[in-house]
């Protein structure tokens, strides 16, 4: 399976971003209203500067009473592992055990396409283990 399907199968296929000045504020009050758990740093909406995580507003928190008044810059990871539309389930699966991403960007020739969660990877990887039994017990249960 490809990441495009696996896109293509997602209720939802807005790319939720932020602005790097936006407010922590700001980032925390997106992150709640669409229901996420990171979005994509961009300038432009277009090109990946960084991303941000409820994770990271949750470290930075710790100390920093002040930090809903920072801008996401100051907290944003920039340097961002993205795959790519024609990259397997296998291979981004792979990309996000090795470096506990829990969310990558989707890039296609330089532009976001869409963002891949941990739980859209184990919900298609699920979807086909189900599909492929189906057919075994159809196979089984044919004769």
């Amino acid at each position: 399976m490809r990441i495009s399907e696996v896109i293509a199968a997602k209720a939802n296929h807005e790319t939720i971003t932020i602005t790097p000045d936006a407010s922590v504020r700001d980032l925390v009050a997106l992150l709640g209203e669409h229901n996420i758990g990171a979005a994509v740093v961009s300038s432009d909406g277009t090109t990946v500067s960084g991303i941000v995580s409820e994770r990271d507003v949750v470290r930075h928190l710790v100390g920093n009473d002040a930090l809903l008044g920072a801008r996401v810059s100051e907290i944003m990871t920039t340097q961002v592992s993205t795959c790519g539309p024609a990259d397997s389930l296998d291979e981004v699966r792979a990309t996000m055990t090795e470096g506990r991403f829990r969310h990558l960007p989707v890039v296609d020739d330089g532009h976001l396409v869409g963002v891949i969660s941990i739980g859209d990877v184990v919900k298609s990887h699920i979807d086909q283990v189900e599909f492929e039994r189906d057919q075994l017990d159809s196979y089984v249960h044919q004769t």
